[in-house]
């Protein structure tokens, strides 16, 4: 069995019923969610092995929120409990033409405070194949940006595996101290994974002949992005979603996978999104399961792609699927038909 490690936050989600505004609501609804944790659960999902590495406050919400991911089979042995709060943000689904939005309440979290001695990389990363991390974390404070360096210098010196999602948050940090702290990070980095923005925010390469408002996607300015990821930071792969915004409720969703020499397009899905908080992580949890299973290069971006597709679907962070749902939409099985 392969065996994954996840490092990030991971917060208490807070969402409007349905589809109301924060202005109508006079209740929310409480789940938790996290890019490194949602991973997690997609590879415990998928029968790996996955541990998911933070700090969380010693309360009930701490508790809960452990208890969470071990319903979900993720090893939680090496979560430190300590630290003042837990991270919060407030999510209100868009529809039709309406965004979706997100509300940040994560200032002095448990692990945005979080120090060298709380963690035990050698330890942590004992007899692990791989090590994920995403572009969030060190956005949350210089410790924790620290703490991913530490973390993935261990995991170097071990031989194990690093991809690293770049998920650039405007809220969290500038794009030049992104650029900056990141450029230093990638040179541990494997696999790196990107949306349409990520690459220009963080750093300034830009994908010509795309307009990410009007939902133009150029397959070549994509591959111009990965030749230049490979060249200036010498990672083994880089792998960019495509997603078309038509709409807050219609997304076309596609991928390129990039392996230094060749590249690898999905298939195009067409979704109509119930949440899509969550499914660039779906995407992340499905190329790691696929690469660590030895999938060819077509065959892991396609899982990738199928996979998060289906998380577009289900309300919350986690990707709630099975391999064998995935291989179904693979093999082109998207009806929607009840199983019976």
């Amino acid at each position: 069995m392969k065996r994954v490690v996840t490092f990030g936050e991971i917060m208490l989600r807070l969402q409007t019923p349905g589809y109301q505004r924060f202005i109508q609501a006079e209740q929310l609804e409480m789940v938790f969610g996290g890019g490194e944790a949602n991973v997690a659960v997609s590879l415990a999902n998928y029968g790996f092995d996955a541990s998911f590495v933070t700090k969380l406050p010693k309360n009930p919400l701490g508790d809960a929120c452990v208890a969470q991911l071990r319903k979900h089979n993720v090893g939680t042995a090496h979560i430190v409990r300590g630290g003042e709060r837990m991270g919060i943000y407030f999510v209100e689904k868009g529809a039709s033409q309406r965004a979706s939005n997100v509300v940040y309440d994560r200032a002095y979290s448990a692990i945005s405070a979080a120090q060298a001695q709380d963690f035990d990389w050698d330890a942590i990363l004992k007899d692990a194949d791989w090590f994920h991390f995403t572009g969030i974390t060190p956005a949350l404070s210089d410790g924790c940006a620290q703490l991913c360096l530490d973390a993935c210098k261990a995991a170097k010196a071990k031989g194990v595996q690093i991809s690293c999602d770049l998920n650039f948050r405007k809220k969290l940090w500038s794009s030049e101290k992104a650029g900056r702290v990141m450029g230093e990070l990638m040179g541990y980095v494997d696999v790196v994974i990107a949306n349409e923005e990520d690459a220009e925010k963080v750093f300034g390469i830009v994908a010509s002949g795309t307009d990410i408002t009007g939902g133009t996607i150029s397959d070549e300015g994509y591959k111009d992005v990965c030749r230049q990821l490979v060249d200036k930071f010498g990672v083994k792969k880089v792998a960019i979603t495509l997603r078309e915004s038509i709409s807050a409720s219609v997304n076309n969703w596609a991928a390129l996978l990039y392996d230094g020499k060749d590249f690898y397009k999905s298939g195009k899905y067409n979704i109509t999104v119930i949440d899509r908080v969550g499914g660039g992580d779906s995407f992340g949890g499905g190329l790691i399961y696929a690469l660590l299973s030895d999938y060819t290069m077509q065959d892991a971006i396609n899982f990738a792609v199928a996979a998060s597709c289906l998380k577009h679907t289900i309300e919350g962070d986690f990707n709630l699927v099975s391999v064998d749902e995935v291989k179904s939409l693979m093999k082109g099985d998207g009806s929607g038909r009840v199983q019976r």
